[in-house]
């Protein structure tokens, strides 16, 4: 799944693209998606100019004069930049077209992307109860953000960090990273991380999603970005997908589990 870094970089090569253009029609082949696209949605945002292209957590949101349309990529979808004339493929379920005669093509195999709208998105179902952004807060003021809503917690550190509404963006691959970075095992208890770990953990988040965002996000399968280039930071993971190598730091080989239906990697020796 796209994670944080990677709608970032959607973001980002977008933004220049499409705030100020006019929306002059939303075209949807197939509502199917993971929710229903509403019927209104062409009706309503057509003419409508996009003021600013915001992202929370992994949602991408264009904000308009009548309210925000609210995109997910889902499991494997991208957001491209294309003329509208654009012959479809299979699985672009939806066109977003400009006044400059290109369009935002939402192409999703799996159909687990949304395109939603709301007149206040931060009051959406989807995005009222998710926690802060880690880029937003101080490295200090994360720490503090986890060692409190950690307290006294028995689940484990790894499935508590990855909850978006402790905090947003902090997916399999980050969680991973930063525990290893932290010296803290997946599995340890969220209440018996001491403050200071906590201090090394939230700096660990937000160094590795900065520099995952500086290099473009992770490659996966299934993801492009919105020039259709793959993302470089996979060749800089230290422990993620790398079951059996040997440990960046002390050479022992990587171990991988199951922990909450999901793979966790670490270092048996690193990481206690």
């Amino acid at each position: 799944m796209p994670e944080l870094p990677e709608v970032e970089t959607t973001r980002r090569a977008l933004e220049p693209i499409c705030v100020g253009q006019t929306i002059t029609q939303i075209k949807v082949r197939d509502r199917r998606l993971r929710w229903p696209v509403p019927d209104d949605i062409d009706q309503r945002f057509r003419g409508q100019t996009i003021l600013a292209l915001r992202r929370r957590s992994k949602y991408l949101l264009a904000d308009t004069a009548v309210g925000s349309l609210i995109l997910h990529l889902g499991m494997s979808g991208s957001l491209c930049h294309v003329p509208h004339e654009t012959p479809a493929r299979k699985h672009d379920h939806v066109d977003i077209v400009l006044d400059s005669g290109r369009c935002l093509r939402l192409h999703d195999p799996r159909r687990f992307g949304a395109l939603l709208w709301a007149e206040q998105p931060d009051n959406h179902k989807l995005l009222a109860t998710l926690g802060p952004e880690p880029l937003e807060l101080s490295s200090e003021e994360l720490a503090d953000h986890l060692y409190t809503l950690g307290k006294g917690r028995k689940v484990a550190i790894k499935n508590f960090i990855m909850n978006a509404q402790v905090v947003v963006g902090v997916g399999n691959i980050y969680a991973a990273e930063a525990l290893f970075l932290s010296g803290i095992r997946p599995t340890r208890a969220s209440g018996r991380v001491t403050r200071n770990q906590y201090r090394q953990l939230a700096s660990s988040i937000q160094n590795r999603l900065r520099q995952a965002i500086a290099a473009g996000g992770t490659t996966l399968k299934d993801f492009q970005h919105s020039d259709g280039k793959p993302g470089y930071f996979a060749q800089e993971l230290a422990v993620y997908g790398r079951t059996g190598e040997p440990c960046r730091a002390c050479k022992t080989p990587i171990k991988q589990f199951k922990q909450n239906q999901r793979s966790s990697f670490f270092c048996p020796t690193c990481q206690n």
